[in-house]
């Protein structure tokens, strides 16, 4: 295991004891068949991560103008995931549906996920 391997480990530890259970839900729209003239039902693909969700400080308030009232940062630990949140996915978090905003940043040294930090909007 590299170095990097059990750094992404550890942060998964640490967010599992201080953090919560997080649901990424994924939407699949359904490909329409033009012979047919329908479309299969959209699918739904839910996984649940470990995360820490957060308030932005007064500081990231004044600094960045794309951060609204009441969003929230989500740091989600990337270790054991099956799939990369994206854009488009929704966080279920202690029962509120919170949207992803940019950015999405991936912290990954050396190519190795360790940590998702999101900005989200309920």
């Amino acid at each position: 295991m590299s170095f990097y391997d059990e750094m992404a480990a550890t942060t998964l530890d640490l967010i599992t004891e201080f953090g919560q259970p997080v649901t990424i839900r994924a939407f699949t729209v359904g490909e329409y068949d033009p012979e047919t003239g329908t479309a299969p039902p959209d699918t739904i693909t839910e996984q649940t991560a470990q995360g820490i969700l957060l308030d932005f400080t007064g500081q990231e308030f004044q600094n960045n103008s794309l951060i609204k009232q009441g969003d929230k940062k989500l740091k989600i630990a990337a270790h054991g995931l099956e799939w990369a949140p994206d854009l488009l996915n929704k966080i279920i978090v202690q029962g509120h549906t919170w949207s992803i905003v940019p950015p999405l940043k991936e912290i990954n040294p050396a190519g190795t996920p360790i940590l998702y930090e999101l900005q989200v909007r309920s």
